[in-house]
């Protein structure tokens, strides 16, 4: 299989504008991303609907293409960049979809691991594989509990998804919460994917389901439609930038890992 990352980054944001070009250890965080993905890819395509993100990514020399401003989420992005790629470069009309992997990275994941892109394209043949995470004690059960962030339950024999929500799952009943941490395993999403390229025009097409709407969570809406979701096991913490206090912890992190410009 051949794989290509696609880093979706949008200019407009509620809680931060602007946020891809935002400076994490002197560089914009967009450019962060993409230095990470390039260490385990050998192609990766920033898809924008802004001109000033595209300008900065050719200006750090990396590779972008301009997409619609009216999608609803990344996952579109991805497909429309993909089939724009196909159409002016890849030549790919006379092979098979399936023969392509789209790594979906978060264009505001500037610590991302190449070891994390690896482990999802072991995953592979698969149709859509994704990043699990355990929490730990130190983590804390405000952690566990914290909405923003996703839990998911697995198979532990397939490694497919069985669920996701923003509550904590599994509930472990007749255990005291503040003991969830030291009686069972939590598993944190990141939100990570990579898709066979023709299971990401299938699910594309899928209207919204109820359980997506209520959680606002996309792969339940694949779940929903019969499409596995095989996790892949990650123990590399990452820090997710979704506000102006965000990044001051992000240059925070990057002055200890004494990222250099």
């Amino acid at each position: 299989m051949q794989f290509i990352g696609i880093i979706p980054a949008r200019y407009a944001s509620t809680r931060f504008p602007g946020k891809p070009l935002a400076l994490i250890g002197g560089k914009p965080m967009i450019q962060r991303v993409y230095e990470q993905a390039r260490k385990a890819l050998d192609r990766v395509v920033v898809a924008t609907d802004d001109e000033r993100i595209l300008n900065c990514v050719h200006a750090f020399g990396g590779e972008a293409v301009m997409t619609r401003s009216d999608h609803r989420c990344g996952t579109d992005r991805c497909l429309e960049a993909f089939l724009n790629l196909r159409l002016d470069d890849l030549r790919l009309d006379d092979l098979r979809l399936d023969d392509w992997v789209i790594i979906n990275i978060q264009g505001d994941e500037p610590f991302i691991q190449p070891e994390q892109i690896r482990a999802l394209q072991a995953c592979f043949p698969t149709e859509i594989a994704t990043l699990v995470k355990p929490f730990t004690e130190e983590d804390g059960l405000t952690a566990l509990e914290n909405p923003n962030s996703p839990k998911v339950v697995f198979s532990e024999k397939t490694h497919n998804a069985l669920l996701f929500s923003r509550s904590v799952i599994p509930y472990l009943r007749g255990i005291p919460r503040e003991d969830w941490l030291k009686q069972h395993k939590h598993y944190k999403h990141i939100g990570m994917y990579a898709y066979r390229a023709d299971i990401l025009r299938r699910i594309t097409q899928l209207p919204p389901s109820e359980a997506e709407l209520n959680e606002s969570l996309e792969q339940l809406r694949w779940l929903e439609n019969g499409y596995q979701i095989r996790v892949a096991m990650t123990d590399v913490q990452t820090i997710g930038i979704d506000t102006p206090e965000d990044l001051v912890a992000a240059n925070e992190f990057a002055a200890k890992l004494k990222m250099e410009n």
